[in-house]
């Protein structure tokens, strides 16, 4: 049942308030209220402090349908997470960051909608909702080399920021990503620096830039060390708890003289510990073990985990920064962020 509006002393409906209220409320002209809802560019900042003033004393709300019939905007940004949905309740990873976007995007008042396109389908039905106007601008969050959502979303002329660097797309799309590369090096330094000498990784996936670029590192420094590469010391995995596990399994069985383990996320890591548990190996006494991310699964681990930390709200900013830039007319740009080692009980 609806509930009846509210009325007045007089026994009317009262209206709610009009932008024409609130400029009057704050002395100035209707085109300064209307600049200062669009972000505040070229207002004074005592006009600012007047219209958001009359807007607190009024209960003001921006009718979202009337103002994207003017500006052709939908008001809204787009967090797009092209994995199957379960990776999303699985990974924390992904729940920080659209913590962290949904936070900076409330600070400007926009509302944040999460999708997936995790499959073909997922993926047309997005590109199709997206490309019809319903989002000013799209977050893209797990982007793998070969995937055509990024090309039809640029074919769309929709903003786009990613979350890492776009494989095959540098130059032409804006992204924010930790320094995975030094990163990781810094983990094998440190798993080096402990008197370790069989290092092994379980990388991610290498479609993904993390995979890429955490691999890089792992070589580099092995090199820089004088150790020889060798392909039975890494094993591919995909960012799940299980890949960690099976693949740690393999390389105990390809190389059961490892004694350090460099893997490419902390839930990975998990399932490395289940499986060198279960192989009679103790962490760190027979194998130090490394993380990357510092998510909660560090924490949850058993022993805690050593790991690189990506800082999540950074990036989260950063990423809700660039979009927004973009979409007042600015062209793409890219932010880098330093990461950074923790220590704990695993190494």
């Amino acid at each position: 049942m609806t509930e009846p509006a509210p009325r007045g002393r007089t026994g009317k409906t009262r209206r709610p308030p009009t932008i024409h209220d609130v400029a009057a409320e704050a002395g100035v002209s209707r085109g300064t209220v209307s600049r200062v809802l669009q972000g505040g560019h070229n207002v004074s900042p005592a006009a600012l402090e007047a219209v958001n003033a009359a807007i607190r004393k009024l209960g003001y709300v921006v009718n979202r349908a009337a103002r994207s019939l003017v500006t052709q905007r939908s008001g809204s940004v787009a967090f797009l997470l092209t994995e199957p949905q379960e990776r999303f309740f699985e990974d924390p990873n992904f729940v920080t960051l659209l913590r962290g976007c949904t936070a900076a995007l409330a600070d400007h008042d926009i509302p944040l909608i999460l999708m997936t396109a995790g499959n073909e389908a997922e993926r047309r039905r997005v590109t199709r909702y997206l490309a019809a106007g319903h989002a000013d601008g799209v977050l893209l969050v797990s982007s793998h080399a070969g995937n055509p959502i990024l090309a039809e979303l640029r074919q769309a002329e929709l903003p786009v920021v990613s979350c890492g660097k776009p494989l095959g797309h540098r130059g032409r799309l804006a992204y924010v990503a930790a320094d995975d590369r030094e990163g990781a090096k810094e983990m094998v330094r440190h798993l080096l620096d402990t008197g370790r000498r069989r290092v092994a990784t379980v990388t991610g996936p290498q479609d993904t830039p993390g995979g890429v670029e955490r691999l890089a590192g792992y070589r580099e420094v092995l090199a820089e060390y004088g150790i020889p590469y060798d392909d039975r010391l890494v094993a591919e995995g995909d960012y799940s708890r299980t890949s960690g596990e099976t693949a740690t399994d393999h390389l105990l069985a390809q190389s059961p003289d490892l004694d350090a383990l460099f893997v490419a996320s902390d839930l990975m890591a998990e399932g490395a510990l289940t499986a060198l548990t279960r192989a009679g190996r103790t962490v760190p006494g027979d194998v130090a073990v490394g993380g990357f991310d510092d998510s909660p699964a560090a924490l949850a681990a058993r022993p805690p985990l050593t790991t690189i930390r990506q800082p999540w709200d950074r990036i989260s900013e950063e990423m809700v920064r660039l979009l927004l830039a973009q979409i007042a007319g600015d062209d793409p740009s890219t932010v880098i962020l330093p990461t950074e080692l923790v220590v704990r009980d695993s190494t």
